[in-house]
């Protein structure tokens, strides 16, 4: 199947044609969203996808804070919402009991939990409409590359040739491997099996049979969703085939050993299992070629920040590259993508060996567990450890400069509503309270907005694309160099 239209973009460097500028392998979160971000730009993007149809299974997933703010800035929140379930953000550290933080600093303090076919579709259905084309049972065999673009071979044998090739293609990635990308960590040492089933007990018996277990396994929970549908969780080990899927008997062997009745549990949605491996890529980038998501970097699910660090992977990336593409970007620019992002997974993949570590039912973890739990008392370690799992604490290293330099911008009121409602282009935008800066020669990729009004500490600040704070002040002469620094040479 193939779907979605465009204009060809003129090459800004003299290169030969190619069928497009970018090739996405892998139409999950991560390569749909780039994929829009790049139409955006008015980018030719083919998005190959090896599966010919969608999951026949509703997985859950969960959309953070810095996740659904993106969306909000893209003008997709809406539409999201309607099919998702807001959660607090409380208890999302290693699922430690605690509430969620006073006066969170984001309008959209919650979780947004939604089948993951759902985001699949509704991400691709925006690609699509600003004319990204998809084609589906479409799988990555062979690349090469030269100092002028990609060729990309399909299993088929059908070639393409293309500018740029992003492997978005998960955690086997069949590109990062073409690439010879090392992806060194840790390997699986603990299973989870996972699942959606309907359960035979009262629900009234479910509840309190796992509240008593849940005291002491932390891996562990019956959940309902949806009428006679329960969420299930269960440590795995010793049941089946690593490599294969799990049967409703494995889940019944281990819920048995762990709570000592299975449940009744029968009907099941989908049946999975999960280990707890973190791996990180050595590079994000070689040459014309570039990795983002789960085929950058896999670490354990706790605390859901998997699907939602490959979507922020894409609003960094989808930008910068299109900036080359056109043909403004600074020489350094796409380079700021590994430097700015390869951390921030590096992080994620900490803050999860950790948690995977409170969630051990050994003596010792479970003392650290207590104790962390007596600290997520006090707001400024529970505020700490949440914005660790939203992605809201992420502050870019933009050198030296007051504390909003490098960090997201909040939805703050402007006299045209809110902030985020300015940026479902996915330009710079200048917000100036002192109505006597201008864009002037960058106006063709950075909006301006002078409103005196706006709910800012800083005089002035210019907002990239993906939301972050490239600089604050009130003086012309520095604003252009930073102009420059993001958004390339001025025209005119």
């Amino acid at each position: 199947m193939q779907s979605g239209q465009f204009t060809p973009a003129p090459s800004s460097d003299g290169t030969a044609a190619h069928d497009f500028d970018v090739i996405v392998a892998g139409c999950g979160p991560t390569g749909a969203v780039l994929a829009a971000e790049l139409r955006l730009h008015g980018v030719r993007v083919l998005v190959l996808e090896r599966e010919t149809e969608p999951a026949s299974y509703v997985r859950i997933v969960a959309l953070h804070m810095r996740s659904i703010e993106l969306m909000a800035m893209r003008g997709l929140l809406d539409r999201l919402l309607q099919h998702g379930r807001r959660r607090p953000i409380g208890g999302l550290f290693a699922a430690i009991p605690a509430p969620a933080p006073a006066n969170p600093d984001s309008e959209y303090a919650f979780l947004l939990g939604i089948p993951q076919p759902v985001v699949v579709r509704l991400l691709e259905e925006h690609a699509v409409a600003l004319g990204a084309r998809v084609r589906h049972g479409g799988a990555v065999a062979g690349l090469e590359q030269d100092d002028k673009g990609v060729t990309v071979e399909l299993a088929g044998g059908e070639r393409l040739r293309s500018r740029y090739l992003v492997g978005c293609d998960g955690a086997r990635s069949t590109v990062r491997k073409l690439l010879g990308v090392g992806f060194p960590g840790e390997p699986s040492r603990n299973e989870t099996l996972m699942g959606e089933m309907e359960v035979g007990l009262p629900p009234k018996e479910v509840a309190a049979r796992v509240a008593r277990v849940s005291e002491t396994r932390h891996r562990f929970w019956l959940r309902p969703f949806g009428p006679e549908i329960y969420s299930v969780v269960v440590p795995g080990a010793g049941v089946g085939d690593r490599t294969a899927a799990p049967t409703l008997e494995d889940f019944k062997e281990r819920l048995r050993a762990v709570a000592g009745t299975d449940f009744g549990v029968h009907s099941p949605r989908w049946l999975s299992r999960f280990g707890d491996a973190t791996r990180l890529a050595e590079h994000y980038r070689v040459g014309r070629v570039l990795l983002a998501g789960d085929a950058a970097h896999i670490h354990p699910p706790t605390g859901g920040q998997g699907l939602n660090l490959g979507v922020q992977d894409a609003f960094n990336l989808g930008w910068k590259l299109a900036a080359r593409i056109r043909g403004w970007a600074p020489d350094t620019l796409l380079d700021t993508y590994q430097a700015e992002r390869r951390p921030v997974a590096e992080d994620v993949l900490e803050n999860t060996r950790a948690q995977m570590e409170l969630h051990s039912t050994e003596p010792g973890p479970q003392a650290v567990r207590r104790l962390l739990t007596e600290l997520m008392g006090f707001d400024e370690v529970n505020r700490r450890l949440t914005e660790k799992i939203t992605a809201t604490g992420i502050r870019y290293d933009f050198g030296e400069g007051p504390d909003l330099l490098g960090r997201r911008i909040e939805d703050v009121e402007v006299e045209q509503g809110r902030l985020y409602g300015l940026l479902h282009r996915g330009r710079g935008l200048l917000l100036d309270r002192t109505g006597h800066l201008t864009a002037g020669p960058w106006s063709d990729r950075v909006d301006h907005l002078a409103d005196p009004g706006a709910a800012l500490d800083v005089p002035c600040v210019l907002v990239r694309p993906d939301g972050h704070v490239a600089w604050t002040g009130d003086d012309q002469r520095d604003l252009d160099g930073h102009l420059a620094r993001w958004f390339g040479e001025p025209t005119g």
